[in-house]
Formats: structure tokens, C-alpha cells, sequence
């Protein structure tokens, strides 16, 4: 659901305002900024959206030191660090990605954001909707979001390694065939099973 103009400009204030927008831009591997090109520069364009919520470009700083890392965690994500000092700075009135989860993909990382935000006051969008973390309805719904982040990692592992596994047991089947027919091919004699 959208927010309406009306809404949105009672979040926004002057105080908002008068503090950086931060655009936080990330993929999560080499291989995805590579092959993705377009999502990136979806990410880029997302400067337009700080700018449509009031600030003026030179205002709005772009993180991407990130791309072509994981937000999973464990990984120095120097951008992300760089975005969370920059709020606890007292330096940040907006941060603005694409959604949850190019910001993290781990719950300790997206709730410290959340909870920086909310205390210094930063709002946080999406490409369609503006969130006050503040608001216990917002706090709720962006707590989801990171919830459903990372349960998302863990099923895009799952199913990968279930990937492994079958294409490892189609291997095994596939070199016991051969391991056969080479049998034959001399002039062995074997069964289906052996």
C-alpha cells in the first residue's frame, strides 16, 4: 500500500530535512552487479526519490562501497558501517534503499539500524512507502520485513543446497553408468544394480 503525499509530509519536517539523505545501494555478489546491471542502477536511481521527498541533490549521499557483498552478515560491509556511524553522527534525516533487504539479512544488523534510527529520529524508505520507526505501526512493519529477509536467505540457502545435493547424486548415478558401460565394453558381463 502506498502512502499518500499528505502522510508522507507530516513524517517529513524541517528537521528532517535539514540533515543528509543517504541512498544505500548494495548486490549481494560480484556475479549479481555483473549480470543485474539494471537493479544497480534501479538502486541509483533511488537519489530521485530522496529528492521527491525534499531534499536537495546535493544533500543526498549515495552509499555503495557494498556492492557485491552479502548483507547476510559476517562480512565487513564497510558502506553499512559508514551508514550506521553516519546516523549515530546525528548526521542522517533519511535513508532510503530499495527494500529491507539490500540493507541487511540478519536480524542483529537490521534491528541495530532500526533502533539507531528511532533513536536519532532518521526515517527510512522504500521505493513506495516512508516509515517512521518511531511509530509502533511502521516499527512493526519494518520488523517483518527484516524477519522476512532473512528468513528469505535461509530458504534461498536450503534450496541451493538441495541443488548440490541433486546435482552430487546425479554425478554419482551418472559415473556408476559409465563405470558400467566401460565394464561392458570389455566384455564383462554386469547387472543394472552393479
Amino acid at each position: 500500500m502506498l502512502i499518500s503525499s499528505t502522510v508522507a509530509d507530516e513524517r517529513l519536517t524541517t528537521a528532517h530535512r535539514a540533515k543528509l539523505a543517504y541512498v544505500y545501494v548494495r548486490q549481494s555478489s560480484v556475479n549479481q552487479v555483473r549480470q543485474h546491471q539494471e537493479s544497480t542502477q534501479l538502486q541509483y536511481r533511488l537519489v530521485d526519490r530522496a529528492i521527491g521527498l525534499g531534499w536537495p541533490p546535493e544533500r543526498v549521499q549515495v552509499i555503495d562501497e557494498d556492492l557485491g557483498k552479502s548483507g547476510a552478515g559476517g562480512v565487513d560491509r564497510h558502506g553499512f558501517q559508514k551508514l550506521i556511524a553516519e546516523i549515530g553522527l546525528g548526521n542522517a534525516g533519511l535513508v532510503v534503499s530499495l527494500d529491507a533487504s539490500r540493507l541487511a539479512r540478519n536480524n542483529r544488523d537490521w534491528h541495530q539500524l532500526l533502533e539507531l534510527c528511532s533513536v536519532f529520529g532518521v526515517l527510512i524508505a522504500d521505493g513506495e512507502r516512508l516509515y517512521d520507526p518511531r511509530a509502533y505501526h511502521d516499527r512493526l512493519l519494518l520488523g517483518l520485513s527484516g524477519i522476512m529477509s532473512e528468513a528469505e536467505l535461509h530458504q534461498l540457502r536450503m534450496r541451493l543446497h538441495q541443488g548440490e545435493r541433486q546435482k552430487a547424486t546425479r554425478g554419482r548415478t551418472a559415473a556408476a553408468a559409465a563405470g558400467r558401460a566401460r565394464l561392458r565394453s570389455s566384455g564383462h558381463n554386469c547387472s543394472q544394480s552393479g
